[in-house]
């Protein structure tokens, strides 16, 4: 059963897909900014926590933080290293980007999705952040020194 609120394509797609193909095409959302398409392949009662951030519950808390990037233009860009499900889990070993400007912040993320009749129940990313300050550090580095960006754009 779908909520209402999902997007229109999320339900025939998502219905169809293994969790590994939900998770991707949820990362894939948000990668191009597809906010719509990302927040109906989450469940209503989602539960995402960056671990040792504060945790988000609801599709809607969700959805109000999503826009709120989009509409600040804060890039996301995601490589997927590494991608396995068992059941109704899925892990992702991942390198994400942040980019607001000229600023590009990208780092190694290890992610458990928990996905349930097509939908993203969980999402918990664990991160280094000795990582996390080292890419932004090198991130403000592009900025002020444009040459650089490149070099640390190919970075993993």
């Amino acid at each position: 059963m779908t909520s209402p609120s999902a997007s229109p394509e999320a339900p025939s797609t998502a219905a169809a897909a293994s969790p590994a193909d939900v998770v991707r095409a949820f990362l894939e959302a948000l990668a191009a900014a597809d906010t719509d398409r990302a927040v109906g392949l989450v469940a209503e009662d989602l539960v995402y926590e960056n671990v040792s951030l504060p945790t988000i519950r609801g599709r809607q808390r969700f959805a109000n933080g999503a826009r709120t990037f989009a509409e600040r233009n804060v890039g996301f860009e995601v490589r997927i290293h590494r991608i396995a499900e068992s059941g109704s889990t899925v892990l992702t070993e991942r390198t994400d980007a942040l980019c607001f400007g000229r600023f590009r912040s990208q780092f190694w993320v290890c992610g458990i999705f928990e996905v349930h009749d097509g939908t993203i129940t969980l999402w918990r990313d664990y991160f280094d952040w000795a990582g996390v300050t080292m890419a932004s550090l090198r991130g403000l580095a592009g900025v002020a020194v444009p040459r650089l960006r490149a070099r640390f754009a190919d970075e993993r």
